[in-house]
């Protein structure tokens, strides 16, 4: 009993001293989160004047707040612009967040909802309802690409821990990229079988066009609620990123943390892949940077992440739409181009490491 005892103190001790060591930036998280919100604002009214006919910033005022359903600006700030821009902010922040709290959860700095297999699951998902149950409402969409996305990572998860030496950050990386492939052919296969390469061509493309208001209304309550619970969860994540071990030690409930934490994940990239498709490495580069900007304290790094992937991905659709007025790049090309070297990298130092 006495050597339980010790060893339990020993434990606890070492769990305490590992928690002494997490180190945050709160002035740098603060300037992140108050300047970040001040771009998001400058970026939104920048991509709503901007595109193939420029609209001054006072007409997309009226627009918002004093809507004239007979002028075609308003028309078109409506139904195209405005969705378009505030779709992709949400989407940034959902991707860039699922990334973060995957990171923190499984220690894992390969982790991103594109690697993992999430996306290719909620794509499946969706190839499944244009076949087969096309009149159903947005809402289920949602409620598919959820659990699709659920049945990607889950495939992904197992495949790597029957390995022999169990999980590894490179092992789960093959692993998603092994079962991301199979989807995406089934997938594939689905489309063209019912014809439906037309409707499920934006979810290749990983583009921000054809998102409706309509949409973003439905997915904001799912969102809403999982940032809100992410950020409830931080404190939790920042102790499991120390390892099981210290997060035991500390008083952690693992289990009921890692669950909460992947329905928030599921939900966050679910909604993302359900208006937008497959756009890949926002949630594997901004938790990244975050870390280097403000340390490894959750409580900082999921609301830092999620305003820092709002701004990329609109600053990127905003750039896309630039260089290309009349075929639009899309967004998840742009982002591509950055993510694949930094995931190269990230990929080496791993191997380095093992």
């Amino acid at each position: 009993m006495s050597t339980n005892h010790h060893q339990e103190a020993g434990v606890d001790s070492r769990a305490v001293a590992a928690r002494d060591q997490v180190y945050a930036r709160p002035w740098a998280g603060m300037a992140i989160v108050v300047g970040g919100l001040v771009a998001l604002v400058v970026g939104i009214a920048l991509c709503v004047t901007f595109g193939e006919k420029d609209i001054r910033f006072l007409t997309v005022w009226k627009a918002i707040f004093q809507f004239n359903p007979d002028d075609s600006q308003h028309q078109i700030i409506h139904a195209l612009r405005l969705p378009r821009v505030l779709g992709g902010a949400i989407i940034g922040a959902c991707l860039a967040v699922a990334g973060a709290m995957m990171q923190g959860m499984t220690r894992n700095p390969l982790a991103d909802s594109g690697l993992l297999g999430l996306n290719a699951g909620g794509g499946f998902a969706l190839a499944l309802i244009y076949a087969f149950f096309q009149e159903l409402p947005f809402k289920y969409h949602l409620l598919f690409a959820f659990l699709g996305a659920g049945v990607g990572v889950g495939l992904v998860f197992f495949l790597s821990s029957i390995a022999r030496g169990g999980l590894k950050p490179l092992r789960l990386v093959l692993a998603g990229a092994a079962i991301t492939a199979l989807l995406t052919a089934l997938s594939e296969g689905v489309a063209l079988y019912y014809h439906i390469g037309k409707d499920l061509s934006f979810w290749y493309a990983g583009t921000l066009a054809g998102i409706r208001l309509s949409q973003l209304e439905i997915m904001f309550r799912w969102v809403a609620a999982a940032l809100v619970g992410a950020i409830f969860l931080s404190r939790s994540i920042t102790m499991l990123s120390l390892g099981e071990d210290v997060a035991r030690g500390l008083g952690l409930r693992t289990g009921r943390v890692k669950a909460a934490g992947m329905l928030i994940v599921l939900v966050l990239a679910g909604a993302a892949v359900s208006v937008a498709g497959s756009i890949g490495f926002i949630g594997l580069l901004i938790p990244h940077l975050t870390r280097k900007l403000v340390g490894v304290d959750y409580r900082w790094i999921i609301p830092c992440s999620g305003v820092l992937g709002a701004l990329l991905v609109i600053f990127a659709d905003l750039a896309a739409r630039m260089f290309s007025s009349q075929s639009v790049i899309p967004v998840a090309s742009l982002i591509a181009i950055i993510g694949v070297p930094f995931f190269l990298y990230l990929a080496a130092k791993e191997e380095r490491a093992l």
